[in-house]
């Protein structure tokens, strides 16, 4: 009785880039930033020269990441790349589509210094809603550099605001990085100017570019690369100096993991002051 000939899978000949294509209409366009992943995967894809996908070895990804590192890409991007490829890889493999493992799956993220969190000083924030009202052409950028200041909403979310979110002196925040609703309570004069703003309006439009040109004008100086992100981490900066507690902090801004917001930690008043009564020098000889 002849046996039946044993037939190898063909190989997978397919470029990056038509993977990428894939990956986006199987598992990408289910993420709320699929399409930019698919945008900045396509812009790495370029660079790495589109190789068959199954062929890309970590040695001509790591002499990609060494030659953007000199043209001064920074690391956070750098790693983001690797984070979508990685992403690509194992999603595909997960979905049956490819047969292979992850050709990157060894490759390290780049080490990174930890950054400190920019935020505004008291006067930095009067000069900042100054410059919006006197110079700002855009009739929404002040209020909501306001809700930002008031509830440490990001920018984005703080644009998805309608009136109908305004509920009871809250609010609701739905269209949210993670996907989780929350609510945050405002004061009542935030609250009628909130709602009569959006009355006359019926929302908001995107007005990023309109809040970059008012902060120029304030000349307030910040790191490079950040804008409107700066009032969030002012509105958790000043949360934690004014005494707020950590968890309550972590609630508000909506953060899945207490690790992000420990961020802010250091700003608490009594942060580490047992470091005062309980080190060596003091208990040994009162100094």
């Amino acid at each position: 009785m002849a046996t039946k000939e044993w037939n190898e899978s063909k190989p997978d000949n397919r470029a990056l880039l038509e993977l990428i294509d894939i990956w986006y209409q199987l598992l990408g366009f289910q993420l709320k930033d699929g399409l930019r992943r698919k945008n900045k995967l396509i812009h790495t894809c370029a660079g790495l020269g589109n190789p068959r996908a199954d062929k890309l070895s970590p040695k001509e990804f790591l002499n990609y990441r060494f030659i953007r590192t000199e043209n001064g890409t920074s690391g956070k991007t750098l790693n983001n790349e690797l984070c979508y490829l990685n992403s690509l890889y194992n999603g595909l493999k997960s979905s049956g589509e490819i047969l292979y493992s992850n050709p990157l799956a060894d490759i390290k993220m780049l080490k990174l210094d930890e950054r400190e969190l920019s935020w505004l000083t008291v006067e930095e924030i009067k000069t900042l809603l100054n410059t919006i009202e006197k110079f700002s052409e855009n009739p929404h950028v002040l209020i909501l550099t306001k809700v930002c200041l008031a509830t440490g909403a990001r920018w984005e979310e703080a644009e998805s605001i309608t009136v109908r979110k305004v509920i009871d002196h809250k609010i609701t925040f739905s269209q949210t990085k993670n996907g989780k609703v929350r609510a945050v309570p405002i004061s009542n004069g935030l609250n009628t100017e909130l709602v009569g703003h959006l009355e006359e309006f019926g929302g908001f439009s995107n007005s990023s570019s309109a809040f970059r040109r008012a902060l120029v004008k304030s000349k307030i100086r910040l790191p490079k690369g950040q804008a409107a992100h700066v009032l969030r981490h002012t509105f958790a900066s000043h949360f934690m100096m004014n005494g707020g507690n950590i968890l309550t902090l972590q609630r508000i801004l909506g953060h899945s993991s207490i690790n992000m917001t420990m961020r802010y930690s250091h700003l608490s008043p009594d942060h580490l002051l047992e470091s005062i009564n309980l080190n060596p020098l003091t208990t040994a000889i009162g100094y």
